[in-house]
């Protein structure tokens, strides 16, 4: 398997990308390769710092790189050469050593999700794209689709994201017979947009979900649903809200905790720890674009070397899971109007 990470993407890029590789090769085999693709001489000042000769890394170099602020479709379209670009046409195309099974980014997602579609393209029956991520919750992990590649989708779009989400779901958290809702203002069938009531319509009639109905946010976080299907602009502000809180009460519980007793606040720490380790994104790595040609996994802006790592071993096991091979399956029998 040939893993392409872009070096070059993410708020703390390069570095806290370099130092996630090391995690990143444990998860790897012998046969593995990591290509690594950005400014040469810094990949390889780090390799060379780190005593890092390991013969599974390879180093694409090149010239230029995305910014997390620039408009997507112009970098994708004037920066040819940059990290992100080449990693997306590297992995549309067999080079001597091989076509890459998998894209890795913490770049700029739009720009992203740009290359991605304009190189490797969409699979077959795939209307658009979405990105699926997945969200600790109370009653377990809930896979959101879409949570940022899509803003204005058709019914037919969230139709397509519940069957893929449903296979998600299901290869890879290992939920037998996930069930699907749709993130609406509440559950009852009368609420929301026609388009969300024509998205409604359509799950009812698909029998290769489990569709539960309409779900509300609060009731998210209490297991209703498996795979939660929403708009991007819905899902990103999901995701990142929960994020957020998550976090913030875990510092706030210790806080709490170092303010009453200091002994008590050591006692404390191992909780705090699972805690935190069990609703950690970083601990997930990255989410899928799924959709599209190969795999193609989108790691968060912030990203610490951990999550690099991470990334890389999640990317590892959901090719060896055959995700798009089910999707395809799966849509090839779903007839969706568009």
């Amino acid at each position: 398997m040939r893993i392409g990470l872009d070096v070059m993407g993410g708020d703390h890029a390069p570095q806290v990308i370099l130092d996630g590789i090391p995690m990143g090769l444990s998860h790897l085999g012998d046969d593995d390769q990591l290509v690594l693709f950005g400014d040469q001489s810094i990949i390889e000042a780090w390799l060379k710092d780190n005593d890092c000769n390991d013969p599974r890394v390879e180093v694409i170099g090149t010239t230029q790189s995305v910014s997390m602020d620039e408009s997507p479709v112009e970098a994708v379209r004037t920066k040819s050469d940059s990290s992100l670009v080449v990693l997306c046409r590297e992995a549309s195309k067999k080079s001597e050593n091989g076509q890459l099974d998998v894209v890795i980014s913490a770049g700029n997602t739009g720009a992203f999700v740009a290359a991605a579609q304009m190189h490797m393209r969409r699979m077959p029956s795939v209307a658009r794209p979405g990105i699926a991520a997945v969200i600790p919750t109370f009653g377990g992990p809930v896979t959101f689709i879409d949570v940022g590649a899509n803003i204005e989708p058709k019914p037919h779009h969230l139709v397509q994201y519940g069957v893929m989400g449903s296979v998600y779901a299901s290869h890879m958290l290992g939920i037998d017979s996930p069930r699907v809702g749709v993130m609406n203002v509440g559950g009852e069938e009368q609420k929301g947009t026609e388009d969300l009531k024509r998205t409604r319509e359509m799950l009812l009639e698909c029998e290769a979900v489990n569709f539960v109905g309409f779900v509300e946010g609060r009731a998210v976080f209490d297991g209703a649903a498996d795979v939660v299907v929403c708009d991007g602009v819905t899902g990103n502000v999901t995701l990142k809200l929960a994020e957020g809180l998550s976090s913030g009460i875990i510092k706030k519980l210790a806080a709490l905790a170092q303010a009453e007793d200091p002994k008590l606040a050591e006692q404390f720490k191992p909780v705090l720890k699972q805690l935190y380790q069990e609703y950690d994104y970083h601990e997930y790595g990255g989410a899928p674009l799924m959709g599209v040609n190969g795999v193609c996994l989108i790691c968060h802006g912030s990203s610490e070397a951990r999550t690099i790592g991470n990334a890389i071993h999640r990317a590892h096991r959901y090719v060896g899971s055959g995700v798009n091979q089910a999707i395809a399956d799966r849509l090839a029998a779903v007839e969706v109007e568009a």
